[in-house]
């Protein structure tokens, strides 16, 4: 079996391109590679969330399933006083984010390598983001759901996009079960954003 972007180690030949992409008013210049999530350009599943995102400037957040990082580097932008923290289990896409932090010129970010929240244990967000990694099956997936809920403060938001043909119904029945509220914000081309609520 091909190994794909939720692999610690792609084995993919590396092959680096660039490119520029606006998000929230802010242009970003993406450095990406083979052997990571929608290295041709930013998916647009990312890209509904980025605009719908609602980050106070000093929230803490945490972008789980960071890629290369288009979302926690613009999270990162809208929280100019606070804090973002990237994981990835693809050590490949953290090299990437990091590189893409530095290129431009995000200095309110950490990215770390973590296997779901391995890498995060004990600390508290205000705010998570995640395009949860489908390919690593529903169990993941909802695992990221349940136990990021003990890494929010009260009142912390959790923030997911996910398309209807690959889980959003059980995905949000998975979100009630587990958080107090949960609004769905956005739903455009099979794609839904949802936001629950501590």
């Amino acid at each position: 079996m091909a190994d794909h972007y939720y692999t610690n180690q792609p084995g993919a030949a590396h092959d680096e391109q660039q490119f520029t992409f606006k998000l929230r008013g802010n242009e970003f210049r993406f450095i990406t590679d083979a052997g990571v999530f929608s290295r041709d350009r930013i998916d647009f599943g990312s890209v509904l969330l980025i605009e719908n995102m609602e980050i106070d400037n000093h929230a803490r957040v945490l972008d789980v399933g960071c890629g290369y990082g288009p979302m926690g580097l613009t999270a990162a932008k809208l929280a100019d006083h606070g804090r973002v923290t990237m994981i990835d289990v693809n050590e490949r896409a953290v090299n990437l984010a990091r590189r893409n932090a530095e290129a431009n010129g995000i200095k309110n970010v950490e990215v770390r390598v973590s296997d779901v929240y391995s890498g995060v244990q004990g600390e508290q967000f205000d705010v998570i983001l995640t395009n949860p990694p489908i390919r690593a099956g529903k169990e993941i997936v909802h695992r990221i759901f349940v136990e990021g809920y003990d890494l929010l403060v009260e009142g912390g938001e959790m923030w997911v996009v996910i398309q209807k043909k690959q889980g959003a119904p059980s995905a949000l029945k998975k979100l009630q079960e587990t958080y107090r509220e949960v609004i769905e914000v956005d739903r455009e081309k099979g794609y839904h954003i949802f936001r629950a609520i501590k």
